[in-house]
């Protein structure tokens, strides 16, 4: 058995060399041309994180100055019905 597994190792290939090397040449190509693809998706998608994180920040502030103006308003209002 262990001369078998030996004789099929060392014996060539059925395809040529430069076919399987030709042939992953393409496919490295293919992949480098996907990982750049994927590389903008992923600057996109921070730049997209980044102006979300931003306005959920501004919407944020924007409600507690809305709040602190109702404070505000509530007590005045209740100052001037204890008078």
């Amino acid at each position: 058995m262990i001369r078998k597994f030996i004789k099929w190792f060392i014996s060539p290939n059925e395809k040529p060399l430069s076919t399987t090397v030709s042939s992953i040449s393409c496919r490295l190509a293919e992949l480098e041309e996907r990982y750049l693809c994927l590389l903008m998706d992923v600057k996109r998608l921070e730049e997209e994180n980044i102006e979300t994180s931003n306005c959920l920040y501004e919407l944020s502030n924007s409600i507690d100055a809305v709040d602190a103006r109702i404070d505000i308003l509530t007590l005045e209002n209740w100052n001037k019905k204890d008078v």
